[in-house]
C-alpha cells in the first residue's frame, strides 16, 4: 500500500518538551474504534490540546501557537511514543501534518508503527536534543537518503534506520506494497522453477 513518500524536506520544527509521552497521551483510546486514519489529525493530543469544559483550544500548548501552524516536524522528550502499541499513534501525526518526530529515544513498538506508516523517527544525541528543544520555531532540513539532519544553525549530523524501512520511506510504500512491487520478479521466479521442475520429471 502506500504511505507518504519521504525524501528531502525543510520545515520548522515546533517542541513539546515533555518526556516519556505514552500513545494515549499521543491519541486518546476512544479512537481506536476507528479503522481509517482519515481525521485522526484532529485527535492529536486532544486532551491536551482542547479544555475538556467547552471543548477550546488551549492558548499555550505548542501545537495552538500561532507559530507552530505549517510546522512538518516535532521534536519532543525522551522515550516518545511509550505504552500499548496503537498504530493510531503514527496516523494521528501523519494525518495532523508532522513528517518526523525528534527525540532522544523512542519506544520499539511505536518506532517501527512510524517507519510503517510514513513518519519518521529521528534519534538525535543529547547535546544535539538539546540544542532543538532550544530552537522552537527554527527550521531544520532533513535528507532521509543520505540520513542527514541539519540544525536551525547548520551543524549537519547523522541519524540511524533501519534500511529497509528508509528503502519503504523513499518509495512511499509499506511492507505490502513492497511485495507488490516484487510481483513480476516473483512470477519469473515461481515460472522459472517449475520449469525446472518439470525438467527434472
Amino acid at each position: 500500500m502506500q504511505t507518504m513518500k519521504i525524501d528531502r524536506f525543510e520545515s520548522k520544527i515546533v517542541v513539546l518538551p515533555i518526556e516519556n509521552i505514552d500513545t494515549d497521551q499521543i491519541i486518546p483510546a476512544r479512537y481506536l474504534k476507528i479503522t481509517s486514519m482519515e481525521g485522526l489529525g484532529q485527535g492529536l493530543f486532544q486532551d491536551w490540546r482542547y479544555h475538556k469544559t467547552d471543548g477550546s483550544p488551549v492558548p499555550d500548548f505548542p501545537l495552538n501557537k500561532p507559530e507552530a501552524k505549517g510546522a512538518e516536524v516535532l521534536v519532543t522528550g525522551d522515550n516518545f511514543g511509550c505504552g500499548s502499541s496503537r498504530e493510531h499513534a503514527p496516523w494521528a501525526l501523519t494525518q495532523y501534518g508532522f513528517k518526523a518526530v525528534i527525540s532522544t529515544s523512542f519506544a520499539d513498538i511505536f518506532n517501527g508503527n512510524s517507519l510503517k506508516n510514513g513518519l519518521l523517527p529521528i534519534v538525535v544525541p543529547p547535546e544535539v536534543h538539546k540544542e532543538l528543544l532550544a530552537s522552537d520555531g527554527g527550521r531544520v532540513k532533513v535528507d532521509l537518503a543520505a540520513q542527514i539532519l541539519t540544525l536551525p544553525n547548520g551543524k549537519e549530523v547523522k541519524f540511524p534506520i533501519d534500511p529497509f524501512a528508509k528503502h519503504c520511506l523513499l518509495e512511499g510504500v509499506d511492507e505490502l506494497g513492497y511485495m507488490l512491487k516484487q510481483e513480476a520478479a516473483i512470477a519469473a521466479y515461481e515460472a522459472n522453477r517449475m520449469g525446472s521442475v518439470n525438467t527434472l520429471q
